[in-house]
């Protein structure tokens, strides 16, 4: 693969230029590979090296994590630094790192791979911060399914990589698209309360789902819009049957959120009724604690939006280990490579 163009110098800086009236303004994929979102100083320290001639240099460089975390955008990082003739090294993404532990090794010239310092980083810290939320929703789910509903809470730019990164870390799927796409798996969800207040009656709305999706796929409903969520759930349960696989709880905070109480009743009465094999899927502001909760009352499944896709970014670290051969650091760090036996040649 052909290392793309990138910027060279601070006159290329100084000429670009754009019309934020014409665009969205999130990078595409050609200015984060031309090192249009890259720190300044890189292109200052690009241009200071070529004078010096120095841009050659080799040097090896670790990234490492401020604190524990579940590794994701190893992918995307390979991506941006194919073709750059570097060798890279990194953690297998989707498992757990350590404080301080190097997660990324890069050696070549430093000319081929300083520029996307800021862009590697960034994938890296959002990635796994999105990768750490998911996992410890689905520790607290245990067996039962996690989807991921936060692509609404972010930009749609970077929406489908926190879905992708939920996915990693431990999510069972992802209702963005691009993201699920991008994850390998179909995107997963079920309807918006839009649909039942165009509609007018969640039973209406019910047996059309079942009648104009395809064949296959599970009907499962949202059943707080209009009336008691118990009450709807039996009326849903008893016009369709065998033919309803699960009914959604999403009830809003105003009325004082799903509650473990909530999905008790709902699950004895349908018991009761004979509607065993409906599921209840639980959805609105789902944390760690409160998944656990409800998971205990008799969920089935969770739909998790802003705990993931608000999730901190975990800060990492590029630091220069290595130039020429000889060991480095600058004060308070330790020169030479860090010897970490769980990294893996992937450039």
């Amino acid at each position: 693969m052909r290392a793309p163009h990138t910027v060279q110098n601070l006159r290329e800086v100084v000429d670009f230029r754009v019309l934020p009236e014409q665009r969205l303004f999130s990078a595409d994929g050609y200015e984060i590979l031309a090192g249009w979102t890259t720190d300044i100083y890189f292109i200052k320290t690009r241009e200071i090296l070529r004078a010096m001639g120095l841009a050659g240099t080799e040097v090896v460089a670790e990234v490492f994590a401020s604190k524990r975390g579940v590794l994701a955008g190893v992918p995307e990082v390979k991506n941006l630094l194919a073709g750059t003739g570097v060798e890279v090294w990194a953690l297998p993404e989707g498992e757990w790192f350590g404080e301080k532990e190097v997660v990324l090794r890069i050696h070549g010239p430093y000319d081929r791979f300083g520029i996307y310092e800021t862009a590697l980083l960034g994938i890296l810290a959002s990635s796994s911060g999105w990768a750490t939320a998911a996992r410890q929703c689905k520790e607290a789910a245990g067996n039962k399914q996690v989807i991921c509903f936060g692509a609404r809470h972010v930009h749609p730019a970077v929406a489908p990589v926190m879905e992708r990164a939920a996915v990693v870390g431990g999510a069972d799927g992802a209702s963005c698209i691009l993201g699920a796409k991008l994850a390998g798996q179909e995107p997963v969800g079920t309807l918006p309360h839009a649909v039942m207040l165009i509609v007018g009656d969640t039973l209406e709305v019910a047996l059309a789902y079942q009648r104009t999706m395809p064949a296959g796929t599970p009907v499962i409903v949202l059943v707080d819009t209009f009336k008691d969520e118990a009450e709807e759930a039996m009326r849903v349960a008893q016009a369709l049957g065998k033919d309803l696989a699960a009914i959604r709880l999403d009830t809003p905070s105003e009325r004082g959120g799903v509650t473990p109480a909530l999905v008790r009743e709902v699950r004895a009465r349908l018991d009761q009724a004979g509607y065993k094999h409906v599921e209840i899927v639980v959805s609105g502001g789902l944390t760690p604690e409160r998944i656990q909760l409800l998971n205990q009352a008799g969920a089935d499944a969770f739909g998790v939006g802003s705990y993931i896709s608000g999730a901190s970014p975990i800060d990492m670290t590029m630091d220069l280990k290595e130039v020429n051969g000889k060991p480095i650091a600058k004060r308070g760090r330790i020169p030479g490579i860090t010897p970490n036996p769980r990294l893996q040649r992937i450039l």
